[in-house]
């Protein structure tokens, strides 16, 4: 089923772009992200993971802030839930009118994951919200995208069309939660994937890649780039920066310079991932 929020992706696709997708931890992170895409007149992706939703309690308060947000903003925001291992997470997202989440059913064996990520197509599909997976392990969890270990293309292109996804999360040698920018990826095996998957193609672990790295990235068939923790590195200094000051007491004065912070770098990554 055809949306805006579908062709969002799909365009950036066809344009041989990349969108950047970045995560939502705090109010200010959802705030951040969304003016640093008006500040570079680009669309974005803001993202709410699972893992999230567990810290502020629930999925809907923190969905609901960020649909807001994108609904008032200057450019197309995509509010995302990522990395839902709960079907239900999944539903729930359906019912509060998010438009594209990621069920990621990589811990199951093979034929479970595609039997459920099947079925979470045809739902999310009914209500016309995308859906993204992911085949095997994100690295950082020791899985698929731990070092050595690749994405088949072959069998990529079976995971997609035995579900029907509208886009897939790949291991070419990311890995999540990485503080350097030191990691490097497989271009070669990007653009096999690529050549032989019918849809965009996700990164996730982006936060290990350089410029460099992220524009080759790019230009090899990734569409998607996930980013969260080298935000959440550069929104930590501003805030430890500003908490130097034994004066402050008011959170707005010391949690502001990491929103601004981030929402500067939002802006030039979102730039350079456009190329």
């Amino acid at each position: 089923m055809t949306t805006p929020q579908v062709d969002l992706v799909g365009a950036a696709r066809a344009a041989g772009r990349g969108l950047g997708a970045f995560n939502v931890v705090l109010l200010e992170h959802a705030e951040g992200i969304v003016r640093g895409a008006e500040q570079a007149g680009l669309p974005v992706v803001l993202q709410i993971s699972q893992n999230t939703a567990a810290y502020h309690g629930g999925f809907e308060p923190v969905a609901l802030a960020g649909l807001a947000l994108a609904r008032a903003a200057e450019v197309p925001v995509l509010v995302h839930l990522d990395h839902a291992q709960s079907v239900d997470l999944v539903h729930a997202a359906v019912a509060l009118g998010v438009p594209s989440v990621m069920f990621d059913g990589s811990a199951l064996p093979y034929e479970e994951n595609v039997a459920t990520t099947r079925a979470v197509v045809e739902h999310c599909h009914a209500h016309g919200v995308r859906v993204e997976a992911e085949l095997g392990e994100v690295g950082g969890k020791d899985g698929v995208h731990a070092p050595g270990v690749r994405t088949d293309p072959a069998e990529a292109a079976a995971f997609v069309e035995a579900t029907g996804v509208d886009s897939l999360a790949v291991a070419v040698g990311t890995s999540h939660a990485m503080t350097t920018r030191d990691a490097a990826v497989d271009e070669l095996l990007i653009g096999r994937i690529a050549s032989t998957v019918a849809v965009p193609l996700v990164l996730h672990g982006s936060s290990g890649l350089d410029d460099a790295g992220l524009a080759g990235a790019v230009r090899a068939g990734m569409t998607k780039v996930n980013i969260a923790t080298h935000l959440n590195a550069l929104f930590t200094a501003a805030v430890r920066d500003a908490l130097a000051r034994p004066d402050l007491v008011d959170p707005r004065r010391y949690i502001g310079p990491g929103r601004s912070a981030l929402a500067a770098e939002v802006a030039r990554l979102l730039t350079l991932l456009h190329g």
